[in-house]
């Protein structure tokens, strides 16, 4: 996602990812689309930019790909752990970025929450909060890939969903950071406002 200001101003909404050797520790590798943008953003002269790299949503789990469904979260990610972000505080870090560019410029945010959660954890939370038991299953990602594409994904994206999957499982998922300052919001709460987590 990027958002531009009277061409001069950008803020570019990178995605976390494990370590590269010429990039910051949570950088995407630079073979990805969206890796190879932010390179071309920050060669760009004449334009302030500022790079926010979020860890996974906490949304993801109550709209999207990590969704419970039949009372289980279903995804390929073994015990590994990652510190996910609530939306709410990425924008709290984006609004000062563009509201203030000059003094954000060239500055490189890692945005995650304060925890690293494997799924089975974050299940864990979500049940405490819903009043709902929900599960973790660790399925194969051949069967998680394809049941994606079933659902109306398109195999390209679905392939990336198998990329940060095998992120999180292979140990190399966001850590916490507070390389933007700002202090994120503790994990037990984010349910507590998805609308379709509530009690």
């Amino acid at each position: 996602m990027r958002m531009d200001f009277a061409d001069r101003v950008s803020v570019f909404l990178d995605q976390a990812g494990p370590p590269a050797p010429d990039t910051s520790p949570i950088s995407a590798p630079p073979e990805t689309a969206i890796r190879r943008v932010e390179l071309d953003l920050r060669g760009r002269p004449g334009v302030t930019h500022a790079i926010l790299r979020p860890a996974w949503f906490m949304q993801n789990f109550s709209e999207t790909f990590l969704k419970p469904a039949g009372g289980a979260i279903a995804v390929p990610a073994g015990d590994g752990a990652e510190a996910f972000a609530d939306a709410d505080d990425i924008t709290a870090v984006a609004s000062p970025t563009l509201a203030d560019p000059q003094a954000h410029a060239g500055a490189q945010y890692a945005l995650t929450g304060p925890e690293a959660l494997t799924i089975a954890e974050a299940a864990k939370i979500i049940s405490d909060v819903s009043g709902q038991v929900i599960d973790y299953t660790d399925i194969a990602r051949d069967e998680r890939l394809t049941a994606a594409i079933t659902g109306g994904v398109s195999a390209a994206y679905g392939a990336v969903l198998s990329v940060l999957t095998e992120t999180i499982a292979s140990g190399h998922g966001s850590r916490p950071s507070r390389s933007s300052g700002s202090s994120p919001r503790p994990s037990s709460m984010w349910p507590a406002h998805a609308q379709p987590l509530r009690r």
